[in-house]
């Protein structure tokens, strides 16, 4: 009697142990499971992630095309209205061509772009100094403009990569090395705007004192 329990207990535990194997490999098959869904799942959210990336930096390309689209727009309808030619026709027209071109520029001004740069502390520095420098130099522009001129090339020479047509101001290159990537851009626009403003004035001035020699040589010429 004993052996026979002996015997049915052992014949029980040997049909539960391959139904414990198999739940056993059921949960294990199910973690792996769960585990490869789970890579699945991060592996198309890094990839939507990656796309909307691109998608981001896209979006602030064209917000900084079109800052530097509305400072080229108020600079071209500011250099309209200084312009020589607007000086060589009737006051009516000029007044006409003046009221078209102030609501050009206020209507340019009624966009707002901005495209905020992130900077750590030391950036913020950087930008900070190398816009100081050229500040200085623009509140001295009346003073001496030849100088000023000179001292702006060297700034820009500072910033580009092309073999500069001067000499390079070395402080202020290594100034500019230190902002963000975005601020160096707009280092560099600004230099540019200004170099190009102060050659639009140069050659003003000299129409300006070609015209005086011509109207005092034509006086020379009535009085003899």
């Amino acid at each position: 009697m004993a052996q026979a329990r002996i015997s049915a207990k052992a014949s029980e535990g040997a049909q539960q142990q391959p139904q414990q194997q198999q739940q056993s490999g059921g949960q294990l098959r199910g973690r792996f499971y769960r585990s490869t869904s789970m890579a699945d799942r991060s592996s198309r959210l890094l990839e939507n992630l990656d796309q909307l990336e691109l998608r981001v930096e896209a979006f602030r390309d064209a917000a900084s095309a079109m800052e530097q689209e509305k400072e080229i727009l108020l600079e071209m309808i500011h250099n309209i209205q200084n312009s020589q030619d607007m000086r060589h026709i009737s006051e009516g027209e000029r007044e006409e061509l003046n009221l078209t071109a102030n609501r050009l520029m206020g209507r340019t001004l009624t966009v707002e772009v901005s495209v905020e740069t992130i900077r750590n502390a030391q950036q913020q520095e950087s930008l900070l100094h190398a816009t100081k420098m050229i500040d200085e130099i623009v509140n001295k522009l009346l003073d001496d403009l030849e100088d000023a001129k000179m001292r702006l090339m060297s700034l820009y020479g500072a910033c580009t990569s092309d073999v500069p047509a001067g000499p390079i101001d070395q402080k202020f290159q290594s100034v500019v090395i230190g902002c963000a990537i975005e601020d160096q851009k707009k280092i560099k626009r600004r230099l540019e705007t200004l170099l190009r403003n102060l050659e639009n004035s140069e050659k003003s001035i000299t129409l300006l004192e070609h015209q005086k020699s011509s109207v005092r040589q034509s006086s020379n010429s009535k009085q003899d």
